[in-house]
Formats: structure tokens, C-alpha cells, sequence
């Protein structure tokens, strides 16, 4: 699985990541700390300082300038000067501890270079060829009186200081890596349970470890999937077999009603009246046939029970031959069909079923002739642009408002649908459109007509 080795990668990411950035942390507050103590080195420098201030009188005492002098007091700094032939103190400040010896031997003189006087911390300069000891308050400097280190240590603590390093990174990533690899062996399952759930396949996951709460979870929710989509599998079915129930108990009682009704409007004894009555029964019986049909055809393009069985066909003569079919229908005079399609396309070749697409076509003309009782002209035309092929059934009728249209664009037909089942959106024609053109990879646009009235655009990819 992708998603295993890239979430290993990006925990890896932020562990080096983090490590980097600790590194660079560490040194950038180690050189604020370094900073920080840079003025340690300033003993050394005030011992100069005051070997330089010292000036020797005509009776060889010393005298320290009063600048330098206010300063040591300030640090509570005492200080003396050892005389190099005698070894004597020849010049001290009035703050003197008494434990701090007036003469020193070469011994106690080379302890107190490097290390201190009565844990007072000392710091040397020279006066020509005397030496100035300045002494620190204790515990304000800790000093390495022996600081020895093997050259060939500093000569290679880079390299050194790089491999301890990339040991320590080393075993950080093995403690990583270990202590992660329960987790890790967790969640390739859970990730593929998860995958695995839009596909509708069942889920079980080991509940065990620790992400056994999340596989417990995957669990209830693909068994609840499991159950809705077996409820759902058995109301589609109902619904499909009631319909088609309903519609095969129809059809006999139906024949016989428009059997009987046929003969009455036949029926020469019968007055002029009685025999429009029988032909009205006759037309609306076959409204009902034709709801049924249409029904039926719906329920099985919905739930994929309807064959289609694909050819490549030239729209322009299918689209011609479902208007011929419609006009020999002894279609009424007061609708005439004009054909609009552009004489220089003559080929339009695309894979579809010629009898759905034909049925389609008839639908959308019935549909304008059922909306303008009135009369319209209805216009039939056929385009090819972009890869597409266009089948537009416009008429110069009523039409429709935007919200109207936007409505019927957007708003799914009630067999769709489980809300709002008693509102009625739109005719079963104008779905069964939808369906079929669905069926075939298209769509289906509707507008207002260029004419006037309202234009329903089936769209279908060219082969």
C-alpha cells in the first residue's frame, strides 16, 4: 500500500527534522551562553590593566590610578604586587584579606598563577619583571588548575564530535523504529479497512493492540454498511417487482377496456355522443398503456435491468427516423415538426442503443406537444462540435420561467428520490430522457428555445 511507506516517511521527516532543529537550537543557546560568559576573560585583561596603572614613586612605593582603583573596589577585587628579587608584597590594596601571605616562595608564586590563594581565585599580569595577583571574591570563578588534552584528541574532535553524531541519530531512529513497530504493523490494516469500505466489501479488522479501539469501530461501521446496503438491495428489488407486478395486472384489465371501448366507438347504433365518449375512453386508456410502458422502462434503466445494446449509428438518420416514426404516428396537424439541422453535416457517428435513443428523441417531441395544447412548432436538429454530438428538441410554445427551468434541471425526478415523494417535478418522459442519456456517458441540457419557446439538448460523446 502507497499510504504505509509515505506515512513511514513523513514520521521520519519530522523525527529528523526535529533532531536538526535541536541540534541548531543547542548550539545557537550554547553560543548565547558562551556570549554570556565572555567576560570571564576580562580578569585576566584587569590584571594587565592594573600592572600598567601601577607607578612607582621615588621611595619605591606603588600607586594605583584612582580610575582603576574605584573599579576594583566596585568588585570587591583586592590585589598585590610581588616583588621578583625579594618575593615580598611591595604594593597591596587596603581590602587585603589577612589570610593572603606577604611573601611567597617560587612554589606558592606558580600555585597561585594558575589556581588561587585561600579559595580566593587569582589572576596575573606583569609589571616589568614583578608580578601583579589580583584576587576574585570566592565561588565567583571555578578555574581548571591542570588543563592538559592530548593533541591528536583536538586535532580530530571534528571528526569525533560528526561521528558521535550521526551515532546518536543512529540510535534515536532505532528507538524510533523499534518502539513504533507495533504501530506501524497496526495501521496497514485499519488503513486498508478503510480503503476497502466505499468499495462495499466486508471489513473485519483484528481488534488487538494498540489502535484496537479504531479497528472495533471499522468493524461496526462496515457491518452497519453490510445491513443498509442489504436493506436497501431488498427495497430495490420490492420496488422494481411491485412496479413490474403492477404493471403486468394492469395490462389485461386495460386490454379489455380498450377492447370493449374500441368496439362501442364503432358501434354504429349508439348516438354521436355516446360513440366520443367511447373514443375518449379509448385515447385515455392508452395514455394509461403508454404511463405504464414508460413506467416499466424507468424502473429498469434505474436499477440497470434494461439491455443496451450498443452500435455505432449515424444520429443524423436515427434522429430522422424517430421524426418519420412520430409523423406516420397520424400525429396532429397542428404541430408541425421542421427539421434545423445543417445540410453540410450529413455523418455523426456515435456508439449508442438506436432504439433508446429514438424512444428519447420521441419522448422530448411528445413532451412539447403535451405543454402546448395549443399548437407549436416543433424543430428537430442535430450538431457536432468539441467531440460531442448534440440532439436539440426545441418548440415556439409556451416555454418556461428560469426557475422553472433551473428546477427541472436540477431538482431529481421523484422515482429518485425518498423526500417529497407526493411532489410531482416532472413527467416520466423527460426522466426516462435523463436515464438513457445517462446510460450512454451523456447528458442532458434544457434552456430556452431560440424560438420562443423551451429547448431540451440530449448531448452524447462522439464515437
Amino acid at each position: 500500500m502507497k499510504s504505509i511507506p509515505k506515512l513511514i516517511r513523513r514520521f521520519l521527516g519530522i523525527l529528523l527534522f526535529s533532531s536538526i532543529l535541536l541540534i541548531i537550537l543547542n548550539f545557537v543557546l550554547l553560543a548565547v551562553f558562551m556570549m554570556g560568559q565572555a567576560s570571564n576573560s576580562s580578569p585576566w585583561m584587569m590584571a594587565g590593566q592594573v600592572a600598567e596603572g601601577l607607578q612607582k614613586m621615588d621611595d619605591s612605593s606603588y600607586i594605583l590610578t584612582e580610575e582603576l582603583l574605584l573599579e576594583l573596589q566596585a568588585s570587591d577585587i583586592w590585589g598585590i604586587l610581588i616583588d621578583n628579587d625579594t618575593r615580598q608584597v611591595v604594593w597591596r590594596t587596603e581590602n587585603l584579606p589577612k589570610s593572603v601571605p606577604m611573601s611567597y616562595t617560587i612554589a606558592q608564586i606558580a600555585g597561585l598563577t594558575r589556581g588561587y590563594i585561600d579559595d580566593y581565585p587569582t589572576f596575573t599580569g606583569e609589571k616589568e619583571d614583578d608580578l601583579v595577583v589580583l584576587g576574585y571574591p570566592k565561588e565567583s570563578f571555578w578555574k581548571h588548575i591542570w588543563p592538559s588534552w592530548d593533541y591528536h584528541l583536538i586535532a580530530r574532535l571534528p571528526q569525533t564530535v560528526l561521528k558521535v553524531l550521526f551515532i546518536n541519530i543512529g540510535i534515536v531512529l532505532l528507538i524510533y523504529l523499534t518502539a513504533n513497530t507495533k504501530l506501524l504493523k497496526s495501521v496497514n490494516p485499519i488503513i486498508k479497512g478503510i480503503q476497502d469500505l466505499p468499495t462495499g466489501e466486508a471489513v473485519h479488522l483484528r481488534e488487538a493492540g494498540v489502535l484496537s479501539e479504531i479497528s472495533a469501530s471499522i468493524n461496526r461501521t462496515s457491518d452497519i454498511l453490510k445491513s443498509q446496503k442489504n436493506q436497501l438491495r431488498k427495497k430495490e428489488t420490492a420496488r422494481a417487482n411491485w412496479i413490474a407486478g403492477v404493471s403486468h395486472d394492469i395490462r389485461t384489465p386495460l386490454s379489455m377496456v380498450m377492447g370493449y371501448a374500441g368496439q362501442l366507438r364503432e358501434d354504429t347504433h349508439l348516438t354521436d355522443e355516446e360513440r366520443q365518449k367511447a373514443a375518449v375512453i379509448v385515447k385515455q386508456s392508452e395514455r394509461i398503456k403508454n404511463l405504464i410502458n414508460d413506467l416499466n422502462l424507468a424502473s429498469k434503466l434505474e436499477y440497470n435491468m434494461q439491455p443496451i445494446h450498443q452500435t455505432e449509428e449515424n444520429m443524423i438518420a436515427v434522429v430522422r427516423q424517430a421524426v418519420v416514426d412520430f409523423i406516420n404516428m397520424d400525429i396532429d396537424d397542428k404541430y408541425l415538426i421542421e427539421w434545423e439541422t445543417e445540410e453540410s453535416l450529413t455523418f455523426c457517428p456515435v456508439s449508442v442503443d438506436k432504439a433508446l435513443i429514438k424512444r428519447a428523441v420521441g419522448n422530448l417531441i411528445q413532451n412539447s406537444m403535451n405543454h402546448n395544447e395549443k399548437g407549436c412548432h416543433i424543430y428537430i436538429s442535430v450538431a457536432s462540435e468539441n467531440g460531442k454530438c448534440r440532439i436539440a428538441v426545441s418548440d415556439d410554445g409556451v416555454g418556461a420561467t428560469d426557475e422553472q427551468i433551473q428546477r427541472l434541471n436540477n431538482t431529481p425526478h421523484y422515482m429518485l428520490c425518498d423526500e417529497n415523494t407526493t411532489e410531482q417535478r416532472h413527467g416520466l418522459g423527460l426522466l426516462i430522457v435523463k436515464q438513457i442519456a445517462s446510460s450512454h456517458g451523456g447528458a442532458v441540457k434544457i434552456r430556452h428555445s431560440s424560438f420562443g419557446g423551451l429547448c431540451v439538448e440530449i448531448i452524447l460523446p462522439l464515437q
